[in-house]
């Protein structure tokens, strides 16, 4: 089988790791080959803080999705989130030298260079500079300012800071495991290409994805990210609550809390009791549902108003920004029974369940389209994204040569190359952290 459209998304969670291997059908819609999974030992909150049991575990869910697809895995997209993870807002310009020319990709490169000299806390690096909107010579709301004539670009962007040495970790995991580090993705861009349409990016959504470690927050209006955040509380604070509240060991919590927990306290009856069997030889232990659910609520509740309050960062509540098309929740914590009300309920806002179906082809298991697989599904989506554009790179530079080869004018090679896509800074964090690898070895 052709290597060359098979991709492969590596989800680092804090309670699953999961190996997805994808390609395109005919259709362009993605095929899910084989899926791998294990537990997650070694990483809290979204960052590795055991290297040994975090090699181990990718090693078994690569295996496992292997042999599901009869494939060899060389390279894997790795999805970056975990609580080291902020954003910020800045602003900058540059002056052109010439304004009788018109703005090209270079001076946009210029103007992105400039922000990545912000001065950072120590081991904080820019992860991404993600340009909002443009102004030139003062004229604002400039979506595309290339082609435009103009002396002062200025730009608001978007940047995305995390812990160098976080990412290197991850890295080095990846490394151990005998695979290729093939592109680095920011988790919250993945879940949303996996479960946001096209019109509801236009529109203004909040993506809530619910991990076990972290809850993800990404913001999107008119098409651009505008705001990403990551919350340190995620499903296993809420199984840990519920540990704590009962007095039950952690497996047990875990099963009542994806059993019979819900968010929602005014569901439950007060006779309604779910009896636990004790640890060896000790009474079981009985335990009303009412109670279960208001430990839930509690807990849930948190976590919900601290993402309230970064939507409002954002600035939501300005007419102009408004997210229409309100909040969606993916991420396993989105399956908690009555979580859709409940945020409904705390934030007044439209709140729908993401699940990754709209981009996986018609046969697609129905496992996998599961919110819980919504981060994998779309790591596998932007490997495949990468390798198309590599495939363009390579096809532009072999009709650059044969243009070159044939002498025809400088015109003609204005016409016949197709516009290169600006790499995005993940690509050069990626080559790096690859760098930075190989040296250490």
């Amino acid at each position: 089988m052709d290597k060359q459209n098979i991709s492969v998304g590596l989800d680092i969670g804090t309670t699953k790791i999961v190996a997805m291997i994808g390609r395109k059908n005919e259709y362009g819609k993605l095929e899910i080959l084989g899926v791998g999974k294990s537990k997650s030992l070694g990483v809290h909150r979204g960052v590795v803080n055991n290297i040994t049991q975090t090699i181990q575990s990718i090693q078994q869910a690569v295996q496992e999705a292997e042999a599901a697809a009869s494939e060899q895995i060389e390279d894997v997209t790795v999805g970056i989130a975990g609580q080291h993870i902020r954003s910020l807002q800045h602003s900058d310009y540059i002056t052109r030298p010439n304004s009788e020319l018109v703005i090209d990709e270079s001076d946009i490169d210029r103007l992105i260079n400039q922000v990545h000299k912000l001065v950072m806390l120590p081991g904080e690096e820019i992860i991404h500079v993600l340009p909002q909107e443009f102004k030139v010579d003062g004229q604002a709301e400039i979506k595309e300012p290339i082609g435009m004539y103009g002396g002062r670009l200025e730009a608001n962007f978007h940047v995305v800071v995390g812990q160098v040495s976080s990412i290197r970790n991850i890295g080095r995991c990846v490394k151990s495991a005998g695979l290729q580090l093939e592109g680095i993705t920011l988790e919250p861009l993945a879940s949303a290409n996996a479960v946001l349409s096209q019109e509801e990016k236009e529109a203004g959504v909040a993506l809530i994805d619910i991990g076990g470690g972290t809850t993800d927050l990404a913001v999107f209006k008119d098409g651009i990210i505008r705001h990403t955040a990551v919350i340190p509380f995620g499903g296993n604070v809420i199984t840990e609550d519920i540990k704590e509240g009962c007095s039950i060991i952690e497996k047990q919590a875990e099963l009542l809390k994806i059993k019979f927990g819900s968010a929602w306290p005014g569901e439950n009856k007060d006779n309604e009791i779910v009896s636990i069997p004790g640890l060896r030889g000790r009474e079981p232990k009985e335990i009303t549902l009412k109670n279960l659910s208001k430990i839930i609520h509690a807990r849930v509740v948190e976590i919900i108003e601290q993402v309230y309050v970064e939507i409002k960062n954002y600035g939501h509540e300005e007419q102009k920004k408004k997210l229409i098309a309100g909040i969606v929740l993916t991420g396993g914590g989105s399956q908690l029974k009555h979580l859709k009300q409940l945020v409904e309920y705390i934030t007044g806002m439209d709140t729908r369940i993401g699940y990754p179906n709209e981009h996986l082809a018609g046969d697609s298991d129905d496992d996998i389209a599961s919110p819980l697989y919504a981060t994998a599904v779309g790591l596998v989506m932007d490997g495949l994204k990468r390798q198309e554009r590599k495939k363009a790179e390579e096809v532009e530079e072999d009709q650059n040569t044969e243009v070159e080869q044939t002498n025809a004018s400088a015109e003609d090679i204005v016409t016949e190359a197709p516009r290169k896509e600006r790499r995005s800074f993940l690509d050069k964090l990626t080559e790096r952290v690859k760098e930075f690898l190989d040296n250490a070895e």
